[in-house]
């Protein structure tokens, strides 16, 4: 692939791309990676591009793929249960008492949330699961999962910042 055809059909997208990886990824520093390891690929397989005929669409592919491996990959490195949690805590000597508190907290706190929000809080944060397994296994819509979790993340927000100010 030409520089030329690169700068005039791949790099412009940049902006359309990026806004896709932190929709999917929800972190600013992660999109721009993600966008800048497509746009390596891009350059890097530059010679087998000369048949795509549709750079945004396939660009958007790109990102997309790679934003679900990474939050997959993500997911499996980070699943833990709170339950684990707190029987790690309790029997790792090593841990403080305060450790243990905070993690007390935690869970009377999420157990203090409404049904539906610690519902999805428990879904997204604890199992690690993505928004559509959420949906399939609740039935909730994306638009009203994502404004079931942040209220829950506000409240244990709130809750947290209340036991700390005591």
């Amino acid at each position: 692939m030409s520089p030329e055809r690169f700068h005039n059909d791949f790099y412009p997208l940049r902006d359309s791309l990026y806004r896709t990886a932190f929709y999917i990824l929800e972190s600013r520093d992660d999109a721009m990676d993600a966008v800048q390891d497509i746009f390596l690929k891009i350059w890097q397989n530059g010679d087998d591009l000369d048949t795509v005929h549709n750079p945004k669409a396939y660009c958007q592919t790109l990102v997309r793929n790679l934003c679900l491996d990474r939050l997959r990959s993500k997911q499996v490195r980070g699943r833990r249960d709170l339950g684990e949690l707190m029987e790690e805590s309790a029997d790792n000597q090593e841990k403080s008492l305060s450790e243990r508190e905070e993690l007390r907290l935690l869970s009377k706190a999420i157990e203090e949330l409404p049904q539906r929000e610690k519902l999805v809080i428990t879904k997204k944060v604890l199992e690690g699961l993505d928004y559509p397994r959420i949906q399939e296994q609740t039935g909730i819509g994306y638009l009203t999962l994502r404004v079931l979790l942040s209220n829950a993340r506000r409240k244990l927000k709130k809750y947290v910042k209340e036991y700390e100010t005591y």
